[in-house]
């Protein structure tokens, strides 16, 4: 299990996946622990993942200054580890909330990155937060699954502080709601630093007026994925923030949530890695 130590002391480890050229990759949550991407649907076939554990989640260590969770401040963290793997450029890849993580890091190192992939990535560095109306929006797509009846009056009652979260409403995140996605949902809570998830996206870890310019002047492309039924963002927000972007390109996976490369993993492996520009096998 590699380590390596971030500029304040901080020993953080990674998980390799996979052969060949790096891709260094930034879990969401925020601050969940980086196991739940697993090999992202077989992407590991045509690169090496380098999974990120940020600090205080899977196997890295907790900082001295829990502060540091801030997202801005985690910059430095992905900065050590491209500086560890010794790579002058780096492909980057981000999902959910290490998105904006991601999106950050580009402003900050927009030489150090060759090609970056926001996967359903929340786009709170640009200032443009996931609405409750947005997910309520989102709802009807799943009106004619089985599970919709039950889990809805939960979700609306989530989202207008009525209830609590209830796992009920768990498939409202996944394209296909099956075992394989009742047991990733399970593992969530274990996998999650509260006390740092708080700290994410805290004051002063933004400032989106500022990143929109950095980022309106990137040379890389960059690749927005969004997930057809995802709520959170939804495919019109990915699509305002690859706006942002001079170089990107928005795809949406069919019938996808918020993990696609659970829901379709042939489909999700194949945009990926045609967009980092991996051989592909012929269609049959």
């Amino acid at each position: 299990m590699p380590t390596f130590t971030a500029p304040d002391g901080t020993e953080l480890t990674y998980h390799l996946r996979g052969e060949g050229e790096p891709l260094v990759v930034l879990p969401g949550g925020p601050m969940r622990a980086s196991a739940y991407l697993g090999d992202l649907g077989g992407l590991s076939a045509h690169r090496r993942l380098a999974l990120l554990d940020l600090r205080g989640t899977g196997d890295s260590a907790a900082p001295a200054d829990p502060g540091s969770y801030r997202c801005d401040r985690l910059v430095d963290d992905v900065e050590a580890l491209r500086v560890h793997l010794g790579l002058e450029r780096m492909d980057l890849l981000a999902h959910s909330a290490g998105g904006s993580l991601a999106m950050l890091y580009a402003a900050r190192y927009p030489r150090r990155v060759r090609r970056l992939v926001l996967v359903t990535a929340t786009p709170w560095a640009l200032g443009m937060p996931v609405t409750d109306a947005d997910r309520l929006a989102a709802a009807p797509l799943r009106k004619d699954e089985p599970w919709f009846e039950k889990a809805f009056p939960a979700f609306e009652s989530w989202l207008d502080g009525t209830g609590d979260y209830d796992p009920v409403f768990a498939p409202f995140f996944y394209g296909r709601w099956d075992e394989a996605a009742a047991q990733h949902d399970a593992r969530g809570e274990e996998e999650c630093n509260d006390e740092a998830a708080e700290v994410y996206g805290s004051a002063g870890a933004y400032d989106p007026d500022t990143t929109r310019e950095a980022l309106g002047r990137l040379t890389c492309p960059v690749l927005v994925l969004a997930g057809e039924v995802d709520n959170a963002p939804r495919p019109a927000l990915a699509r305002r923030a690859a706006d942002v972007f001079p170089h990107a390109e928005l795809t949406v996976q069919p019938g996808a949530g918020h993990y696609p490369w659970l829901d379709d993993p042939e489909w999700f492996v194949r945009r990926i890695a045609a967009f980092l520009g991996e051989p592909l096998p012929s269609a049959e």
